[in-house]
């Protein structure tokens, strides 16, 4: 049998590093978001976090749409190929 070789996330210690780097990255723009001229075109855009809370909720909607809406219709059975 072949060695498994082993990958940098393989260790739950390296994904939670990373999970704690991207969160201190968010709170740094965060932080730094008042430091930065924005040009907003919507009054909307000028509330704080708005970009942050805008991506987020554009990714779980995305997840859920993929999830709940194109799995049904691009699903087989299980039989489908036989």
């Amino acid at each position: 049998m072949a060695d498994h070789k082993k990958h940098l996330f393989d260790n739950p210690k390296n994904s939670r590093w990373l999970i704690y780097a991207l969160v201190a990255c968010l709170l740094l723009l965060l932080a730094l978001e008042p430091l930065i001229e924005m040009h907003p075109y919507f009054p909307w855009e000028e509330w704080p976090g708005f970009y942050a809370i805008f991506g987020f909720a554009a990714s779980a909607l995305l997840i859920l749409a993929a999830g709940y809406i194109f799995r049904p219709l691009v699903k087989r059975d299980e039989d489908y190929y036989d």
